[in-house]
């Protein structure tokens, strides 16, 4: 019987869409503690994708950050919260395979205070959108 290559068996072993949530507030206003996302393993990385990542020093954390740039050893990433923290100002370049893959889509689940009509037309209009790759955010998150 033929051997598998691991290319197959990772095609095979490994879905090509996850789920995550998000804690804290490091990406604020993007994302908001609670959000869940639908993200696409794989795949290129630019400038300005929301990633999912393993934190380089505690590989069982993932982390949700914005892309801003390449760099020597891998890619430097920061939150869209510059007062939070924990970002590649923390522990510098996160190499290529720390990174899992881009955030296709957000979804805001709706909070147990959004009885009235009105905040229920807002949260339908609002829970469920695609994220998009800000390349004016990578610029700005560049220049900190």
């Amino acid at each position: 019987m033929p051997e598998l290559s691991q290319e197959t068996e990772r095609e095979r072993g490994v879905p090509p869409f996850g789920l995550a949530e998000v804690t804290g507030p490091s990406m604020v206003p993007t994302l908001y503690h609670g959000d869940r996302l639908l993200l696409r393993y794989g795949g290129r990385v630019r400038p300005g994708d929301v990633v999912v990542l393993r934190h380089p020093f505690q590989q069982d954390l993932l982390v949700v950050k914005r892309v801003a740039e390449r760099r020597e050893g891998g890619w430097w990433v920061l939150g869209d919260n510059a007062y939070a923290g924990g970002d590649s100002t923390d522990y510098g370049v996160v190499p290529d395979e720390l990174i899992l893959g881009r955030v296709r889509f957000r979804y805001r689940p709706r909070r147990p205070d959004q009885r009235s009509p009105l905040a229920l037309l807002r949260w339908a209009l609002s829970a469920a959108r695609p994220v998009f790759s800000d390349r004016s955010a990578s610029r700005r998150l560049r220049a900190r």
